[in-house]
C-alpha cells in the first residue's frame, strides 16, 4: 500500500470503454461502506478546453499529423501525478472541473468545454477516485494504490464510441471514425501499455459477430456478452481473494486461469461490487487506522453515512 493515510484508486480506460459503469459500481461500494470520496474526473487534467484542442487538431490534420485527448501533449500528467502524490501524502491537492454541458458550466457562469479555476481540496476525505484516460501511465501509476482497466476488445470498444457519440452528440459516424483513426498512433502508445500496470482488467467480450464495427447499428447488449475478470497474482495474494468463492456467488461464471475468471455480461457490476469491496475496506481500514481512529474503524465509515 503507496498511501496508507490517504489510499488513491484509479480506474481507466479509452472514450467509450465502459468506465462509467465502473465508477457506478464503486459508488454503490463508497455509499454502502459509507466511505467518502474525492472523485476526478480525467477530463479536468485535459491540457486544452475545447475550443482550443479543435483548432490544434485541425492545425495537426493540415500538417498530416495527429493530435488526440490520448496523447500525453494533450494532458497534464505532471500535475495528475502531484495531485496522487500530494493526496496520498496530505490528504490534499489542487483540483479543478471541466465544463461538459450548458448545465455545468451556468453554475460556474462559464462556457461549456472550459475549465474552472484551481482549487485546493480542503474536505476530509477517505479516498481519492479517479476515473479518465490516463490513470495507469507511467507518470501517474506509482502513486495509485488500486488501478483497474476497463478494456472492451477493440471492435466493440469502437461500435460503444461511435453509437455514444452519434446518440448523445450529434456527430455522424463517419466524423467518429475520423477520430478513431487520427488517435490510433496515441492509443496504442499511451492508452494500450496502461492495462499491463492495472491491479484488475474487466473486459468486455461480445457473443455476437462484431467483424465490422463500422456498420453495426447497435451495441451488443449485456445479454449477449461476456465479461473477462484478470487479477494481478499481487492483489490476489494481499487480499486473500478466492476466484472459487467468486465463481459460485455468480450463476454462469468460469475460472479460465489461476487469475482470471468469466462472468455473463450482465452480472459484471455484481462481480466487480464483489471483488473490490474487501479490498475497498482494507484500504480504507488501514488508512483511519493510520490517521489515529485505531479500533474504531467501523464507527468511523459507518458515520460517513
Amino acid at each position: 500500500m503507496k498511501n496508507i493515510k490517504h489510499p488513491v484508486i484509479a480506474v481507466t480506460g479509452s472514450s467509450g470503454a465502459g468506465t462509467t459503469t465502473v465508477k457506478t459500481a464503486f459508488a454503490n461500494v463508497l455509499r454502502r461502506e459509507g466511505i467518502k470520496a474525492i472523485v476526478i474526473e480525467g477530463d479536468s487534467f485535459h491540457r486544452y478546453n475545447r475550443v482550443e484542442m479543435k483548432k490544434l487538431m485541425a492545425e495537426a490534420r493540415a500538417r498530416g499529423k495527429y493530435f488526440s485527448h490520448f496523447g500525453k501533449e494533450a494532458n497534464l500528467l505532471n500535475e495528475l501525478a502531484d495531485l496522487f502524490k500530494t493526496y496520498g501524502e496530505t490528504g490534499t491537492g489542487m483540483r479543478r472541473y471541466y465544463l461538459h454541458n450548458e448545465e455545468e458550466a451556468a453554475k460556474y457562469g462559464q462556457r461549456p468545454g472550459e475549465f474552472t479555476p484551481w482549487e485546493e481540496i480542503k474536505e476530509e476525505s477517505d479516498i481519492l477516485f479517479y476515473e479518465g484516460l490516463h490513470g495507469g501511465v507511467e507518470e501517474v501509476a506509482p502513486y495509485v494504490d488500486l488501478m483497474i482497466g476497463v478494456v472492451p476488445v477493440i471492435n466493440l470498444e469502437w461500435i460503444q464510441k461511435i453509437n455514444r457519440d452519434r446518440v448523445r452528440r450529434g456527430y455522424s459516424t463517419e466524423e467518429v471514425v475520423e477520430v478513431i483513426k487520427h488517435r490510433l498512433d496515441d492509443y496504442i502508445d499511451v492508452i494500450t501499455p496502461q492495462f499491463s500496470r492495472t491491479h484488475i482488467n474487466f473486459q468486455r467480450i461480445p457473443t455476437v459477430d462484431t467483424s465490422c464495427p463500422f456498420i453495426s447499428r447497435d451495441v451488443p447488449t449485456e445479454d449477449e456478452s461476456l465479461v473477462v475478470i484478470r487479477i494481478k497474482k499481487e492483489i490476489i495474494l494481499k487480499y486473500n481473494i478466492d476466484l472459487t468463492f467468486l465463481k459460485d456467488m455468480i450463476e454462469g461464471s468460469f475460472i479460465s486461469r489461476r487469475n482470471t475468471i468469466v462472468v455473463p455480461g450482465p452480472k459484471m457490476r455484481l462481480a466487480m461490487e464483489i471483488l473490490v469491496t474487501p479490498i475497498v475496506e482494507s484500504l480504507v481500514g488501514k488508512s483511519l487506522e493510520a490517521r489515529g481512529y485505531n479500533n474504531n474503524v467501523a464507527a468511523k465509515m459507518n458515520a460517513h453515512v
